[in-house]
């Protein structure tokens, strides 16, 4: 029997290193959803090859990606984890969509002129549609929430679009889904260049903190953070290397900015620098911990993928079955 329980659904690519962008913004949150949703947690391989990937590396980071799920909180007897090229029909409602999908809609989203401009020499067909897939990896489920990032927003509501549109024609055949915004740590910034979002991508190792960094080198890398000419630690407009330092030591202490304000008053930027670092690298440090247990044992992994995947097929196979009958296509004789 299908649960009654409203449904979640998110993913992050296996595409480089997580950064606690990653992990403030969307993962550390999604533990707290498995208790009001049923939850799907994937694992987004085939949104990453519109990026030319080494096979080797891309197959690592999904066991990576998988065991960091796990190492945050992710109970896979709570949640199903899964890797999204183990269920086909992602790519299959995918196609679909993209025959209810405007050429105008896509054209506006900004991640495609922004991921066009930075990988000039490789603007593919996927890089252009990709939304599509989000937008089908979503409605596989009949989704209800979808926890992202603000800057994936613009994604969510080319979903809705798509399902509007498509139960104009189609009725009652999806879930409109809604976006789940985290008020805290929604959106962290580049410690190099604070008016930028922290990309795992960037190529200047110092403007980013993964999740796996040493305790050394987080606390490195925020005494290097760009920051400005004042001393004083306080929340204002045009302290943009301050203001994203306050709202990590926040994410990480559940201090609001007044209560920083007043811990750090007297006290210059070096001391505020050096207290993020601390609170950062002890948070990350039992995730790290379990991170390693959980990767060491490839045997168990595998296991969850499969456990995982077979839920995920169990749900699509019903949605996709739905579609494909409203579209007209003939099933397979049995």
């Amino acid at each position: 029997m299908i649960n009654e329980q409203k449904i979640c659904f998110s993913g992050v690519q296996p595409s480089g290193n997580l950064t606690i962008g990653n992990y403030l913004g969307a993962i550390r949150n999604f533990a707290a959803y498995s208790e009001a949703y049923k939850c799907f947690y994937c694992v987004v391989d085939e949104h990453a090859i519109t990026v030319r990937q080494v096979p080797a590396e891309l197959r690592r980071r999904t066991y990576e990606t998988l065991a960091l799920y796990m190492a945050c909180g992710l109970d896979p007897e709570k949640n199903t984890l899964y890797v999204q090229s183990h269920v086909p029909a992602h790519a299959e409602l995918s196609w679909i969509l993209n025959c209810f999908t405007m050429y105008g809609e896509l054209s506006r989203m900004t991640q495609f002129k922004d991921k066009s401009t930075k990988h000039a020499d490789n603007v593919n067909a996927g890089l252009f549609t990709y939304p599509v897939l989000m937008a089908a990896d979503i409605l596989l489920y009949q989704t209800d929430v979808v926890p992202v990032g603000i800057d994936q927003k613009q994604h969510v509501e080319l979903a809705r679009n798509i399902v509007e549109r498509f139960n104009q024609i189609y009725p009652d055949t999806f879930t409109m889904p809604e976006p789940i915004i985290a008020k805290n740590g929604k959106k962290i910034m580049s410690l190099a260049e604070p008016t930028k979002k922290m990309s795992k991508s960037d190529e200047n190792q110092n403007a980013v903190v993964y999740i796996l960094d040493d305790k050394d080198t987080v606390i490195r890398k925020f005494r290097r953070a760009v920051t400005d000419s004042d001393t004083r630690v306080r929340f204002a407009e045009g302290k943009d290397g301050i203001n994203n330092l306050m709202t990590i030591y926040s994410c990480f202490t559940n201090k609001s900015m007044d209560e920083i304000e007043r811990e750090f008053a007297g006290k210059g930027y070096g001391d505020f620098k050096l207290a993020v670092g601390e609170v950062c690298a002890d948070a990350l440090a039992p995730v790290q911990s379990r991170f390693r247990e959980l990767l060491a044992d490839k045997a168990y992994l595998e296991a969850m993928m499969k456990k995982g995947a077979e839920e995920a097929a169990y749900y699509a196979r019903k949605t996709l079955s739905k579609v494909q009958k409203k579209l007209g296509f003939v099933p397979l004789p049995r």
